[in-house]
């Protein structure tokens, strides 16, 4: 690859067109077919058609498929719509998720200028953009799109914003110089590239790449190469899902194989052994898990999270490490004015003291050698002049009055080569005690070394006087310092002038100095306290920008992520390593500077290969790679790019750091409430199965009919797990460490409470069964028999199940606590559940419906009596074990 910053501008014209000279047409037009048109190149996309039939590809899916069209021939039609129905639900979200996701290209296509002034035939004009072709000579003033990438031929003061690309907040001031060193792209300030803008100033640049091989091409390549990575939820899911469907199928199978063993109709057994599949699988848990994630979406939403990928919720509750960008991300994106250095002391902002001369004729100096204004409320102009304003509009100071008082007669503006810029002024109105009483005035302002080679007077206390080595040294020491704070400084002076004084940049000389002006970009006010309460919540944050390291760690340091020199590198010095290197690396790093979209998803991929659930924020095209390769991306909603935002999974609305630390909270307990979701469904169908176990090994009659089994899938798994996913939040949970994204969500903790509650529910179940069964406790038209009891061990299980519901609420017995009580969608689906199963039991007319003999009184509390007893039973055996665990921890 020619790097084309270390050349000269003729060896880069040589090197692209072979001479010096401008492209003629023909050479244009054979460029064109060779490098094609300036554009960004779409892959093949799948249809929608397409996406929509890869949801079935799941291996759970394709069992309830085989088992909807089995149960449709044997006349069980409605088991196979519901199954139908929650799958093909379940498709559509898939694909419309898949869908929103690809559109990532399209606003990078967006960021193409849409015209260029080229130089063809001798002269420049108007061409497409898309025209445009390698070798072509292209004009640029303030105001315009960089349309390709190109080695600058000529420069004229220009100023660019490289932000989208770099990631640093001020506009870069370009340069033709050949640079002989290995730099990064930030760094290369003879060069220009696609998609960035010119603030100030004006140039010519040559075209080096176009299209795909642009900066931003590179991106766009990253972006379609780049892997979405699947949430721990969902990989536990997946692989649960395969796992319990097989063994359901095996045990059904036996199962079946059992019942014509025992002279049972191959038709009825094999339906019963598909009814109790259907049950057994939880097929509508894909569904409930999406619920509740949406739901979850609602409330960050108000927090000023977008989710744009649902399965962010439960991905940011196990993040452990964020890596975020710094420019308006833990900063404001605004430059402020931090230090004032006059009278040889420093002052703070917050001090400045307008009634001081020393102190207001340096503010007067910083809002007269100034182009900037504010009009409607925007700032217009370069960022460390508007900060210059903003601090004298802080101060009662306006600077359109001080403007029309002080009138700008000339003016030489700021060039990178002088790295200075001065203006001339006519100075009205009474104030002898400015300017020691001048009435012509030139102020300079620029940088401290150059400044201080022009200056041969300071300005102070006691009035103007010879400077002095010891004045020069403690400048140099103060200038020192802020930059080593990470502040931008600018030095300022003046000069008495004749009136008619035309300048040149020969009169920048003789000076007197005035003071500095130091400015950063500073830390957003909730960013300490969001950094603080990430670190107590077992994440790790990481600092990944395109500024100068100095800059960065000083940043870091005031927000609390860095708190040693040695946890700072820039990116260049990860180039050389391979990613086993990386990995070791990157542990002790917490600020990278100066970085590149490579070294960001290399970065962001080494904490992967550690094991870490990473959290990736940022604004910039350049963050676009990394936001995507990250497991969940978080891109800035008002600052941020489209391309970001298209990439991440969720987008801030307030671009607060604070916000992100509050969405880790919500996943966290989202993903909790959706554990205890899972719990709920799995102990009911563990249940139910061991109840069936139970009959097959005493070879008692069948304890459910297939209705049963489809009516309890209906009622007792759908609202009261969805109502779990919605408990109220549980601060306490910000205390825990991140869990390990390798731990499955059926660890033996987790397993163990199924078992707890499943053998709870099937004791209380058998024991009805055995009830109606038998004939106990029962008489006349309730003498026992298999209706009966089947009827009783459907009720039974269909109650236990409601009641269950509350034991899995919390880890820890509720029963006698508000947070029995706080879930009022619980609530509901238990006595909406109750009222239907009490409706089937109880109402003759449901009797060949649901397969059921219509219970009385007596028959009715005996079946609530033993699904109540599920609370006490549970909530019991929770209270032993938080005294275990706490004899545990406290020896």
């Amino acid at each position: 690859m020619n790097e084309f910053y270390k050349m000269t501008e003729k060896d880069a014209m040589v090197t692209v067109n072979g001479s010096t000279e401008p492209l003629s047409d023909q050479q244009v037009a054979s460029n064109r077919e060779k490098y094609g048109p300036n554009e960004l190149v779409e892959g093949k996309q799948k249809s929608i058609i397409r996406l929509f039939f890869e949801q079935f590809k799941d291996f759970l899916v394709i069992i309830l498929i085989f088992a909807a069209i089995i149960s449709g021939i044997l006349g069980d039609v409605e088991s196979a719509i519901v199954i139908l129905v929650v799958i093909t639900i379940n498709a559509i979200l898939g694909t419309v998720q898949t869908v929103k996701a690809e559109q990532s290209l399209d606003s990078l296509k967006k960021m193409s200028a849409p015209e260029a002034k080229v130089f063809r035939g001798g002269q420049f004009i108007k061409i497409p953009a898309s025209e445009i072709t390698v070798g072509d000579r292209v004009s640029l003033e303030a105001g315009d799109f960089v349309p390709a990438d190109g080695r600058i031929i000529s420069n004229a003061g220009m100023k660019i914003d490289e932000s989208a690309l770099t990631g640093e907040s001020l506009g870069v001031e370009k340069d033709v110089s050949v640079i002989e060193e290995t730099v990064p792209l930030g760094d290369r300030l003879n060069m220009v590239y696609s998609g960035s803008f010119v603030t100030y100033g004006r140039g010519e640049f040559l075209v080096t790449a176009i299209g795909m091989e642009t900066e931003v091409g590179k991106i766009a390549t990253l972006l379609k190469t780049t892997s979405e990575k699947k949430t721990p939820l969902q990989v536990n899911l997946d692989n649960f899902g395969k796992k319990l469907s097989i063994l359901i199928l095996v045990f059904c199978g036996i199962l079946f194989g059992i019942s014509v063993f025992r002279g049972q109709p191959i038709g009825d057994a094999f339906l019963f052994a598909v009814a109790l599949a259907v049950a057994a699988i939880p097929e509508a848990l894909s569904s409930i898990v999406t619920i509740v994630l949406s739901f979850g979406t609602q409330k960050m939403a108000q927090e000023h999270a977008i989710i744009r990928k649902l399965q962010a919720v439960e991905g940011l509750g196990s993040v452990s490490v964020i890596c975020s960008d710094k420019t308006g991300t833990l900063t404001q994106n605004k430059m402020t004015v931090e230090d004032y250095y006059v009278h040889g002391k420093k002052i703070s902002s917050s001090d400045i003291d307008i009634g001081n001369n020393g102190e207001r004729q340096l503010l007067l100096s910083s809002i007269l050698c100034n182009d900037s204004t504010i009009a409607d409320g925007k700032e217009i102009g370069d960022p460390t002049e508007t900060a210059l304003i903003n601090i004298g509009i802080k101060l009662g100071i306006s600077y359109d009055m001080e403007r029309s008082v002080s009138i700008r007669t000339e003016e030489i503006p700021f060039d990178s080569d002088r790295k200075l810029m001065s203006t001339c002024h006519r100075l009205t109105g009474d104030r002898p005690d400015l300017f020691n009483g001048a009435e012509n005035v030139m102020i300079t302002k620029g940088a401290v070394d150059v400044l201080l080679n022009r200056v041969t007077a300071i300005q102070t206390a006691q009035g103007v006087r010879a400077l002095t080595q010891q004045d020069i040294t403690d400048i140099e020491t103060c200038n020192s310092d802020f930059s080593q704070n990470g502040l931008r400084v600018l030095a300022f002076a003046y000069k008495e002038i004749k009136h008619g004084f035309v300048p040149g940049i020969d009169d920048e000389n003789e000076m007197v100095f005035l003071g500095l002006i130091s400015m950063m970009d500073p830390p957003r006010e909730e960013s300490m306290a969001a950094v603080a309460e990430c670190i107590d919540a077992g994440i790790k944050p990481v600092m990944i920008t395109g500024d100068h390291k100095v800059t960065a760690a000083a940043i870091a340091k005031k927000i609390g992520i860095l708190k040693d020199e040695s946890e700072a590198c820039e990116g260049s010095s990860i180039d050389d390593m391979d990613d086993e290197q990386l990995k070791s690396y990157v542990e002790g790093i917490s600020v990278y500077a100066r970085v590149s979209p490579e070294h960001k998803i290399r970065i962001v991929r080494a904490w992967q290969d550690k094991g870490n659930i990473v959290a990736m924020t940022g604004d910039g095209v350049n963050d676009a790679p990394a936001l995507k390769q990250a497991d969940i991306g978080v891109a800035m909603g008002i600052t941020g790019s489209e391309v970001s935002k298209d990439a991440a999974a969720m987008v801030l609305t307030d671009d607060n750091f604070a916000t992100i630390v509050k969405a880790v909270e919500n996943g966290r307990n989202i993903y909790k409430n959706i554990k205890n979701a899972i719990q709920f469904l799995l102990s009911g169908n563990f249940g139910a199965i061991l109840v069936v176990l139970y009959a097959s090994v005493f070879a008692l009659p069948v304890p459910f009919a297939p209705v049963h089994l489809l009516f309890i899938n209906l009622l007792t798994d759908s609202l009261p797990a969805i109502a779990l996913g919605l408990e109220p939040h549980n601060a306490d949970l910000m205390k825990e460490k991140p869990r390990p994204a390798n731990e499955s969500i059926l660890t033996k903790d987790f397993l163990s409470k199924i078992g707890i509650g499943g053998l709870s529910i099937c004791i209380m179940t058998v024991v009805a069964f055995l009830i109606g069964l038998n004939g106990w406790f029962t008489a006349g038209e309730f003498g026992g028999s298999a209706l009966l009891g089947s009827t009783m061990a459907f009720g039974t299980l269909c109650s236990s199940r409601l009641f269950h519901g509350f034991n899995c609420k919390s880890d820890r017995p509720v029963i006698f606590t508000k947070r029995f009580w706080n879930n009022k969608y619980l609530i509901g689906a238990f006595l909406l559940g109750m009222i239907l199963i009490t409706m089937a039991l109880a109402v003759p007319a449901f009797d060949h419906v649901f397969k059921v003999h219509a219970l009385g009184i007596p028959q009715l509390l005996t079946v609530y009596g033993l699904a109540f007893l599920n609370i006490p039973v549970i909530q019991f055996i929770k209270l032993i074990q938080k005294k275990v665990k706490e004899r545990k921890n406290n020896v």
